[in-house]
């Protein structure tokens, strides 16, 4: 399962909640899903459209599949940098890949803790494979 990031790579930091925890203090395996989101909405308005944008077109874009690798568990309180990238896109279809670390006191470069990929369909209001708008496509065509 390929989830290597490429460039331009967009990255974002998040603190972990303590309602992302469970009953060990680590965090829940399911918000791993919603840490992607993040990184992926904030990619996308930052540098495309926002999802409310895309919303207005009459169009959404569904997880239509999803992969996580597991590396190492993620604590209360932790400040996770997010990476994300566009690595692949179709007229009706993207895949996003993330890397989610966390910078530990005294070692030089992050510790991965999740890799992972997500593909989206654009279907329409009543759930029709839809084809993004030229000006969306372009634009994410910039970021491959």
């Amino acid at each position: 399962m390929n989830s290597s990031l490429t460039e331009p790579i967009h990255r974002i930091t998040t603190r972990v909640l303590y309602g992302d925890t469970d009953a060990g203090g680590v965090v829940y395996n399911a918000n791993y899903l919603r840490y992607f989101e993040i990184g992926r909405t904030e990619l996308m308005r930052e540098w495309v459209c926002s999802y409310r944008d895309i919303e207005k077109l009459g169009l959404i874009l569904p997880v239509t599949e999803c992969y996580t690798r597991f590396k190492a568990p993620a604590f209360y309180d932790d400040l996770l940098t997010i990476e994300t990238s566009l690595t692949e896109l179709k007229n009706i279809s993207c895949r996003f890949c993330y890397k989610i670390t966390r910078q530990e006191e005294g070692q030089p470069r992050p510790k991965l803790l999740v890799k992972g990929f997500t593909v989206h369909a654009s279907v329409n209001r009543d759930g029709r494979l839809t084809s993004l708008p030229d000006d969306i496509i372009e634009k994410l065509q910039g970021l491959i």
